[in-house]
């Protein structure tokens, strides 16, 4: 039985493992919390309570490796608020440890907003020279050289129990009314990464964000019609400012075929 190791098990990571498991892989599953053990051995999931910071590794986490033919690294960087991590050395030594497992493969999840609000189109390679964490982290996996890894730049997640426009409901003075919006479904997110794990693996970087991109103002109205919120109110006296991510890479290349491909 193919053994999957899945650092995070969150709003991503435990839907995800539930469909591996489903799917006959074995999968190790780490949290932060000794209160969620209890949940992920249900689940079906083998536990491992770790902690990982710039400065140490802390926990199983030979065991947690051990035997494991992908490591998913599914933990959101903490790089605002009053106390921002390191999240590069943090991943530094993450990347030590495997290097000690023998795990060659990584499916690293990332975020498009490494990309600059420009008003562009935004591919893949419109990162070079940037200095920004995630992008720094991301290279630090896809320039080691004993594994392979698939980094998937995800857009905003929504999904049944999430959505963005919940928390823009009766706001108003909202800024970049006609930026578009850039958003992916838990659904695609979840059929994205099962679909990678089960593909070859190479050095690659890949968009997912659902191609469908109306303005912020267009949209969050829409939606917030449909949810019976109140509506949000934008400032159209403003130059507005974003970007659209493409996705064509991921749907050429890894032949991908969006679940919901509006939202």
């Amino acid at each position: 039985m193919r053994t999957i190791a899945l650092l995070g098990c969150g709003w991503l990571g435990f839907p995800l493992a539930q469909q591996l498991l489903q799917a006959g892989f074995r999968v190790n599953g780490s949290t932060t919390t000794s209160g969620k053990i209890f949940s992920l051995t249900q689940a079906g999931i083998t536990p491992f309570l770790l902690e990982l910071n710039a400065q140490s590794a802390i926990g199983d986490w030979n065991g947690f490796l051990a035997d494991a033919e992908v490591l998913v690294v599914a933990i959101p960087p903490q790089l605002r608020g009053a106390n921002p991590e390191n999240f590069v050395a943090k991943m530094q030594l993450l990347l030590e440890n495997m290097r000690l497992s023998g795990c060659k493969k990584v499916l690293f999840i990332s975020s498009t907003s490494v990309y600059p609000d420009q008003n562009q189109l935004a591919i893949e390679t419109d990162t070079k020279g940037f200095d920004s964490q995630l992008v720094l982290a991301e290279n630090l996996f896809l320039s080691a050289d004993f594994c392979q890894t698939t980094v998937i730049r995800f857009g905003g997640l929504i999904g049944a129990d999430r959505h963005p426009v919940r928390f823009l409901a009766g706001r108003t003075q909202l800024e970049n009314p006609e930026a578009p919006i850039n958003l992916i479904h838990q659904d695609d997110c979840l059929a994205i990464l099962h679909h990678c794990i089960q593909l070859p693996f190479e050095d690659q970087v890949y968009n997912a964000v659902a191609p469908y991109h109306p303005t912020r103002a267009a949209y969050y109205t829409q939606m917030a019609r449909a949810l019976h919120l109140p509506i949000p109110e934008f400032d159209f006296g403003k130059h507005s400012i974003g970007k659209t991510v493409s996705s064509e890479k991921l749907s050429t290349q890894l032949d991908y075929t969006f679940l919901k491909p509006t939202l």
